[in-house]
Order: C-alpha cells, then structure tokens, then sequence
C-alpha cells in the first residue's frame, strides 16, 4: 500500500480508509464536497485534500470509455506509427458499402474537425482536386468571429468547366465560412508546355497567388490515386492518359496537388510537374499544418505514400484505411 506523507501504521490505514469513503460519498453518491464536509465533520480544503490523495494513492482512477463510433486508440496508433499531430477515423457510410457514402461521412468528419483546425489570421490553402473537400468545406459551420486571413485556391482549376466552376466555388465556400478574404487562382492546372506554364505565372493576377503561395499556415487537401481505375475524366483527372501511363511506370501511386509520389511518398519529379500551374512539392511540404481527407480501398497506396512521405500532418480518414495503416507490417 502507498504511504500517506507523515502518516504511520495504524494511522496510515485510518487515513486511507477515511479517503476511500469520502471518495465513494463524492464519486459514486455524487454528493457535493460541502455536505461531505458537513457530514464527516471536515473542512471542505480538507474534502478536497482527501479526494486529490484518492488519486495520487490510485483509489479513484480516470477512465474513458469511446462511445460506438470513437476510435481513439485507432487514431492515435496510426498518428504514432506514421508521425502525424492528428488522426479523425470514421466508420459512417463504410456498412453502405458505397463510395458515395464513404465520401459524405469523410465529408462530414472533415467538417467538424476543421471548426477547430484553423486559428485567428490563419492563410489557408485549398486543393480544387478532390471529390471530398466540397463536402468537408459545405459541413464547415460558419464562424460568429470571423478568421481574418486568406483562403487560396493551391492550384489552377481540373479541366471541363464544371470542374473549374467547382475549384472556384470551393474556395470561396471555405473562405465565407471562416470568415477569410478568397483568393483565386484562375487558370487551368495543366498548362500545354513549360512555357505557356510560366507565362501563366507572370500573369499579374497570379503573381500574387504565387507569392500567397509562399507564406501558407495551413492546407486543406484531397489525396488522388494513380491506378488503372484513374482514367482521363475520372474525379475531373485532366492528366492525359499517356502521362499516367508514364507515371505509373514509373512507380507513382499518388498525388496531392498534382505533385506525384511513388509508395514510399518519395516525389516523382516527372511530366506533367513542369506544366503544373500550382503549389510546388516543395511550397506544399513547408506548410505547417497539412491536413488530408482521403478514405476508400483504391485509395489506400496513395495515403499510406502521403503520409510516409511526409506530404501531410494530418489524416481523416475511414476505419478501413485506418485499420489497414495501423497494421501494415
């Protein structure tokens, strides 16, 4: 039995049975330190020394028990073993068995962690690549006391205009709920050369998207997969069909912001990279906080690559893909 500073034999045990039975009256009688202090004749700074010595002897122990749906010890086996601050897991829309479903309840998840995620004057980068942010950015509440900061569109838009039109609305979804200025970068991700990439960039306009670029606290983004499934068109993909075909023979399993990498998240330097109008490699992964919603089976090769490569701090997820990154060997 621990000893009771200052306390010897039998007096040691009187003590320890005077702090269990004022820890029962108040934890498990729910009775108020006063009536304790009342009924026992105590003091209630002495009620209050009693109950922290129940602690520090382990008579009264802190237990949190998750409700269903909590997967805390999950998210906190994949932050360890991948070096993330932050994992959210969820297993809404995984017994639907759709991706539609998976894509909501990601959605949906994103949008409650992201009310806390960002800070006062934070400047906030968007990805317009993703499937998922529109419903992370729509389940966003809108703030009483707006952020201040930007909101910055991470690359130019995909290319059919519904897509473009989507990239755009994004940002400016994301940007009127947390209260920040939008600031857009309006052009196409794929450029047709290197060149015409640069001649983008000296554009006035995007000058200033370039240099906001620089200077980001925080990114939200989605994870792409490079798998036989990513044809062009698919998730609004403009990346033509024979540079994923050269992607992935060359080992590509994922991009974030079109910047690819391989499964060990190692970045592909290779086409179409030098005709990207968008966030380099290298801008992205200085980014403090790097915050990825991505979930789904054809997806798990990419989000493990993200996450060992370091492209991202932070991961929301479904319990598939977390159970899977947890025990991976």
């Amino acid at each position: 039995m621990s000893r009771v500073r200052g306390v010897t034999g039998h007096e040691q045990v009187d003590r320890v049975r005077l702090i269990v039975r004022v820890a029962r009256m108040y934890h498990e009688r729910g009775l108020r330190q006063n009536t304790i202090a009342q009924q026992l004749n105590l003091s209630q700074a002495g009620v209050s020394r009693l109950l922290r010595a129940a602690g520090d002897l382990g008579v009264v122990r802190t237990v949190v028990v998750p409700p269903s749906g909590i997967h805390s010890e999950l998210e906190d086996a994949v932050a360890a073993r991948y070096r993330l601050t932050d994992v959210v897991i969820t297993d809404r829309g995984e017994a639907a068995g759709h991706p539609r479903a998976v894509t909501r309840a990601l959605g949906s998840a994103a949008g409650s962690h992201l009310e806390t995620a960002f800070r006062t004057g934070d400047r906030i980068g968007v990805s317009a690549w993703s499937r998922t942010l529109p419903t992370a950015v729509n389940s966003v509440p809108h703030r009483k006391h707006p952020l201040g900061g930007t909101v910055v569109q991470l690359t130019g838009g995909p290319g059919d205009p519904r897509s473009q039109a989507r990239a755009t609305r994004v940002t400016s979804r994301l940007a009127d709920r947390v209260g920040a200025v939008p600031l857009f970068a309006y052009s196409p991700c794929l450029a047709d050369s290197a060149e015409a990439r640069d001649a983008v960039l000296r554009d006035p306009v995007m000058r200033e998207v370039t240099r906001a670029w620089q200077h980001l606290d925080v990114v939200l983004v989605g994870i792409s997969a490079v798998g036989p499934w990513a044809a062009p068109g698919a998730s609004g993909n403009a990346v033509p069909e024979e540079d994923l075909t050269a992607l992935r023979r060359a080992g590509a399993v994922g991009s974030i912001c079109r910047r690819f990498f391989d499964d060990d998240g190692a970045h592909l330097d290779t086409a179409p990279g030098e005709r990207v109008v968008g966030i380099t490699a290298e801008q992205l992964r200085s980014v403090p906080r790097r915050i990825a919603v991505a979930g789904g089976a054809r997806k798990y090769a990419a989000i493990r690559g993200a996450a060992l490569g370091g492209w991202i701090t932070a991961l929301i997820t479904d319990l598939g893909t977390g159970r899977r990154l947890a025990d991976e060997p």
